[in-house]
């Protein structure tokens, strides 16, 4: 398993990889969609890299009550709601406690994304090969719901690229993504973070750091 020092070397690396990648070479428009906080600095630096447009895509996880990292679901900032109905009978949860979460991760896109739009605006995603980017990908639900988002809003291509992932959540996503890049596959996947030596928790701050330093480029 190929271990990083930080999001800032993974982006690096991910961005080369991407550079000789098929599905963007001749390509016209290309743009960068970060999942926050995580995949903002690794977004960034593939978007410096390949001298792309950058932007962040924002989605958040319906939380399972008893575990909330087992997500259910996603809201997307588009106001688009995907749910396992699957998961959501095994799990037995009721139709109150499904449309409080709901509505709970539909304020919190709200929030997130105006404080994101501060710093940047918007970019059109009309027509462009769109490059999904997040620092792992671990039960691929927020990464699903970021590429199917980026295909409403107009994008002609899709791709995923993370530095870690399962092998097998990488293969269930291949339906949402015309390619998926993705540099390490751990025999045993634990968590993101054990493919970094140094891996802080972001706060917002950060992330309009970085997005006011990506804006600063364009």
């Amino acid at each position: 398993m190929r271990v990083f020092e930080d999001r800032q070397e993974a982006g690096v690396v991910l961005a080369e990889a991407l550079r000789e990648h098929p599905a963007l070479k001749g390509r016209d428009r290309v743009v960068v969609l970060a999942i926050p906080r995580g995949g903002l600095p690794v977004g960034a630096e593939v978007a410096r890299v390949l001298d792309a447009a950058f932007d962040v895509v924002v989605v958040r996880k319906l939380r399972s009550p008893h575990n909330p990292e087992l997500g259910f679901g996603a809201v997307a900032a588009d106001g688009h709601v995907e749910i396992d109905h699957e998961l959501i009978k095994e799990l037995g949860l009721t139709g109150t406690q499904i449309e409080d979460e709901v509505a709970d991760r539909t304020e919190a896109v709200r929030r997130r994304l105006e404080l994101y739009r501060e710093a940047v605006p918007p970019v059109d995603l009309e027509g462009a090969t769109v490059v999904v980017v997040d620092d792992g990908i671990a039960t691929g639900g927020t990464a699903r719901e970021a590429c199917l988002m980026a295909r409403r809003g107009g994008a002609a291509r899709v791709l995923l690229a993370s530095p870690v992932a399962p092998r097998q959540v990488v293969a269930d996503l291949g339906a949402v993504a015309d390619a998926i890049v993705v540099l390490s596959f751990p025999s045993e996947f634990l968590a993101v973070d054990q493919a970094y030596r140094a891996f802080p928790q972001l706060d917002d701050a950060d992330a309009l750091a970085t997005l006011a330093g990506a804006a600063g480029r364009r």
